[in-house]
């Protein structure tokens, strides 16, 4: 795999021969050398150009960076900003490096210049590896608080609170009908990885004055957490055994309940004590059922 010393080389040097790209800034973690920067990490690099479509519609430029492992999107992934259109492209090579290119509109720079205002990509923490027309020295300094979660105010804490409780009763039914893809589906995904992954790091926010930055997809919630309730979250992840995945959901909505009601008594909101009774037993009531016939 080539160090970041060679890859950063590389792409300045294309850079700087392509008539059409007139800036490239680096962003992510190996702009900001988080501590999350390891050998693995991705090339986040944002492309400033004054054709945007050609780089979209073209492969040959982003092929040049090596061979191709995997591509993805295969088709450019188009967003906007400030009514700026831009283009996501990405490439894993052979050798393990990963790039994800951002092409950007040049009027972006001109903008920000003037507004102070950054994308939040940017404001997160960037570094410059090329400016050809001197735009880039305008940019205000990130602030590095992109990302970082905001207290809840009640409306939020009630949503995912009730959005939790609404969906063990998929898991519930589905452990019953022996569906394991449905069951294994709310239960991993939108319980744990969308909404419990949320109100852990609204707990971890609560001893650092909301002052983190989460890692994508409570990447950093191992070493921010306190042990034991690593631990706790460690043994909600079960096989495919039914009984275990039963045992794992009631783990699930204790660990649930406990942290949700620190998170409500630090920030001075109310927890739905009377939802959380009556689903609970709605959920003990479907583990009691007769197996449903077939299974």
């Amino acid at each position: 795999m080539r160090d970041q010393a060679a890859m950063l080389a590389q792409l300045v040097q294309w850079a700087e021969a392509e008539p059409h790209v007139r800036a490239m800034i680096l962003t992510s973690t190996r702009a900001t050398r988080a501590e999350t920067l390891d050998a693995l990490s991705d090339y986040d690099v944002v492309l400033y150009v004054d054709e945007p479509e050609v780089f979209a519609a073209r492969n040959d430029w982003i092929d040049s960076f090596g061979d191709v492992l995997v591509r993805f999107p295969v088709y450019p992934n188009k967003f906007e900003w400030n009514g700026l259109s831009y283009f996501t492209r990405m490439r894993i090579y052979q050798d393990g490096i990963k790039i994800d290119f951002t092409v950007a509109p040049l009027e972006e720079l001109g903008g920000s210049a003037r507004t102070g205002q950054l994308r939040d990509e940017l404001d997160a923490g960037y570094r410059v590896l090329l400016d050809k027309n001197g735009l880039a020295t305008n940019l205000p300094q990130p602030t590095y608080a992109a990302y970082i979660p905001r207290p809840p105010a009640q409306q939020e804490f009630d949503a995912v609170v009730e959005e939790f409780w609404w969906e063990t009763s998929y898991v519930a039914k589905n452990l019953w009908r022996d569906e394991l893809l449905p069951a294994k589906y709310s239960f991993e995904v939108v319980m744990k990885l969308e909404l419990l992954r949320r109100v852990l790091e609204w707990r971890v926010e609560t001893d650092h004055d909301w002052s983190l930055r989460p890692g994508v997809l409570g990447k950093m919630l191992k070493r921010r957490l306190d042990p034991e309730t690593w631990k706790e979250l460690e043994s909600t992840y079960v096989g495919t055994d039914l009984e275990a995945n039963w045992q794992a959901l009631f783990a699930t909505t204790a660990l649930f309940r406990r942290v949700t009601l620190e998170v409500a008594e630090r920030l001075g909101l109310s927890y739905p004590h009377q939802l959380d009774q009556r689903v609970s037993a709605y959920l003990q009531s479907i583990r009691a059922m007769k197996p449903k016939l077939g299974r």
